[in-house]
């Protein structure tokens, strides 16, 4: 397997993981594709691992119970870690509802691959939202332990930054992501001096 050195050299980034948390209806999976395509446009390469998506392949044999939940997260850091082996950005989409979880996936990938964002949008905008009926059907009993309503969501204590998506739209929100990463994502080519 090539080194990670020399697969950020060929792509001339510097790899990582975008770990977006938030609420069901925050806007995780609409900044994580518009974040994705922004740096596309400025010839980054990056991979999405999108909560939905995980849970209906990889991680389909899993429910959600706090145990399953963890479990959750757990392999897609590990997923993420190994993606970032090959100098890829990657950029994760999960609610990911406890600093304990957050936590356990940022020493997994490594403090300092790893860039957490806040999505933060109140719990009232989001029901509003509710692109896919999932607060509806917690209301109705239908989808019990529903994180933000009856399932604790612990907002980061000191994430790398924070998006406040009820206040601002998706290129205003997509543009601050983009200012706060690159530096971290830029590609600096290790000099003669670095290299002894």
């Amino acid at each position: 397997m090539p080194r990670r050195a020399d697969c950020e050299k060929l792509l001339k980034q510097k790899a990582g993981v975008i770990w977006l948390t938030g609420l069901s209806g925050s806007g995780k999976s609409t900044l994580a594709n518009a974040l994705s395509a922004g740096l596309l446009e400025l010839g980054f390469v990056t991979c999405i691992l999108d909560g939905d998506a995980i849970r209906n392949t990889v991680n389909i044999d899993l429910g959600f119970s706090m145990g399953d939940r963890t479990e959750n997260i757990r392999r897609t850091a590990e997923i993420a870690k190994i993606l970032t082996g090959s100098g890829l950005i990657v950029i994760t989409s999960f609610l990911s509802p406890t600093h304990a979880i957050r936590e356990m996936a940022k020493h997994i990938i490594g403090e300092d691959d790893f860039m957490e964002v806040f999505i933060n949008c109140p719990l009232e905008i989001c029901r509003k939202r509710d692109v896919k009926g999932l607060y509806l059907r917690s209301e109705k009993g239908t989808l019990p332990d529903f994180t933000g309503v009856d399932s604790l969501y612990e907002s980061p204590a000191d994430p790398f930054i924070v998006v406040d998506s009820a206040c601002l739209n998706i290129a205003e929100s997509t543009r601050l992501l983009l200012d706060s990463v690159l530096p971290r994502i830029t590609y600096k080519p290790q000099t003669c001096n670095e290299a002894l």
